[in-house]
């Protein structure tokens, strides 16, 4: 098993267009895409923060799971992702060691890698995401 990295942090917003300009504009952040997410239901910004990124993630559905953690929870760290080498091998790994995953196997994300989740059941209410580009 090996993590590489932390790919990047997403924060959960109601209003994309505003977020977008506190973190390009007023903190200095580059501004990579914005692209709307079918599949998961939302519209994301991703904005380059050094070697990582900055994932803004605004519910295009008040059902997509976004949404319905604002509900909760209201704006603000959504997820954590880490980049990964062998997503495959991994989420077996994790599971033989009894971790909760959300996705056992693994999908196609925004940026065209593969991603899976871990559940927050298993990580003390933080949703983790494995990346591997």
């Amino acid at each position: 098993m090996m993590i590489v990295g932390l790919d990047h942090v997403a924060i959960a917003v109601s209003k994309l267009d505003e977020a977008v300009e506190i973190y390009e504009r007023q903190l200095g952040l580059k501004l990579e895409k914005v692209r709307v997410v079918e599949q998961q239901k939302v519209k994301t910004a991703l904005l380059r923060a050094g070697d990582t990124k900055i994932e803004l993630l605004e519910p295009t559905d008040a059902e997509s799971t976004v949404a319905k953690f604002m509900e909760k929870r209201g704006e603000g760290i959504h997820h954590i992702a880490l980049a990964v080498s062998n997503i495959e091998s991994h989420l077996k790994e994790l599971k033989e060691k009894g971790i909760a995953l959300i996705d056992e196997k693994p999908k196609i994300g925004a940026e065209g890698g593969k991603i899976a989740f871990i559940h927050p059941k298993s990580t003390k209410s933080v949703l983790i995401e494995l990346v591997e580009r």
